[in-house]
């Protein structure tokens, strides 16, 4: 799939790093390290303006060794970029940690996964089929 693409920023293009990855890395684009207090959120400019082919989406997620090691997730995951949108791809991100989080321009902070989607058309019925689980809701089917 071929994507149009500007980088305003003096990073390399977002790549994947293995031949089986599904996302590629979003780096920050800051003037000036910030600092990312603990249960603080902030958006992160990327210098991406991205468009996308009708029918596909960006997945903006979060990377998991940085959910893993330093508690740092993206707000919104996966955060949606539509196909018709042309502003510049921002990560939110958020410190669930105790301890404050530098981030410097350049850091990979959140990763990319591209998504086709379908739209649907709703039809308005008096009631839905039967299945085995039913109304069951969260947690109904056990944990083993």
């Amino acid at each position: 799939m071929e994507i149009k693409l500007i980088n305003k920023s003096h990073h390399p293009l977002p790549q994947y790093e293995t031949q089986a990855s599904a996302g590629v890395d979003l780096r920050a684009y800051l003037p000036q390290p910030i600092v990312l207090k603990p249960m603080e959120r902030v958006l992160i400019p990327t210098g991406l303006y991205l468009e996308l082919p009708l029918g596909v989406e960006a997945q903006v997620r979060s990377r998991s060794g940085l959910a893993l090691k330093k508690g740092i997730a993206v707000l919104n995951a996966p955060g949606t970029v539509d196909a018709d949108y042309r502003g510049e791809v921002g990560v939110i991100l958020i410190n669930l940690s105790t301890e404050d989080f530098p981030i410097q321009d350049g850091d990979r902070i959140a990763q990319l996964v591209l998504a086709r989607h379908e739209r649907a058309s709703w039809q308005l019925v008096e009631e839905l089929s039967s299945s085995d689980r039913g109304t069951g809701g969260f947690g109904s089917t056990g944990i083993q």
